[in-house]
């Protein structure tokens, strides 16, 4: 069964209603953004989440000591590289005990080429659009993965929503899918499309 990630949580309420509806992991966005979050409020919103669900901190080309403070002040479970990351920032995170999951944002082949010298524990997929890191709401052309063999596990976002899911589940079969403005009416997180989402993401296979 395929894994969900909803991202861009901000407060208890919508952790919990996602945690209800069956979320693996919850993402908090750290990077400069209409959703980013204070560490206080990240660190409060963890203290809640049941042992099985990864709070997921989001990080965009920060300093790599700000992410270790930060990572272990809010007890994240893994920490998500959305910016230009080198190789070697993502190991020394692994190194000290951090899961790391890199995103890449994709636009054509050529992005994909340099995926295997990244020593991570998942790579994320989002599409490109110039100027901004992610949580645009736009799919990229998900045949650029056909016959693909990733090293370790896939995580596939960008314009998934409760429509699409099913058919990006079937057609990519990724070990997991990360969905943050398309569960959002009016740009807040909805209930009732976060639950119809896992659901839709969840009952493929």
């Amino acid at each position: 069964m395929v894994r969900v990630k909803i991202c861009g949580i901000q407060d208890v309420e919508t952790a919990r209603v996602a945690v209800a509806a069956g979320a693996d992991a919850l993402g908090f966005v750290f990077a400069a953004s209409r959703r980013q979050v204070t560490p206080e409020t990240v660190r409060q919103i963890v203290a809640v989440l049941p042992p099985f669900v990864v709070p997921v901190g989001v990080f965009v080309d920060a300093p790599l000591e700000a992410v270790k403070e930060i990572a272990a002040y809010c007890g994240l479970g893994a920490v998500q590289l959305h910016g230009a990351e080198p190789p070697g920032y993502c190991q020394a995170l692994r190194e000290i005990g951090f899961r790391v999951i890199k995103g890449f944002r994709v636009k054509g082949p050529e992005d994909l080429a340099g995926l295997a010298g990244y020593r991570v524990d998942a790579l994320l997929l989002d599409t490109f659009v110039p100027g901004v890191a992610g949580g645009t709401g736009k799919a990229f052309d998900w045949g650029l993965l056909a016959g693909k063999v990733f090293p370790v596990p896939l995580v596939l976002a960008g314009g998934l929503t409760p429509e699409n899911v099913a058919e990006a589940v079937r057609r990519v079969r990724p070990y997991a899918v990360d969905v943050s403005s398309g569960v959002e009416t009016g740009g807040r997180k909805d209930p009732a499309r976060i639950r119809l989402f896992i659901q839709r993401a969840k009952e493929v296979f």
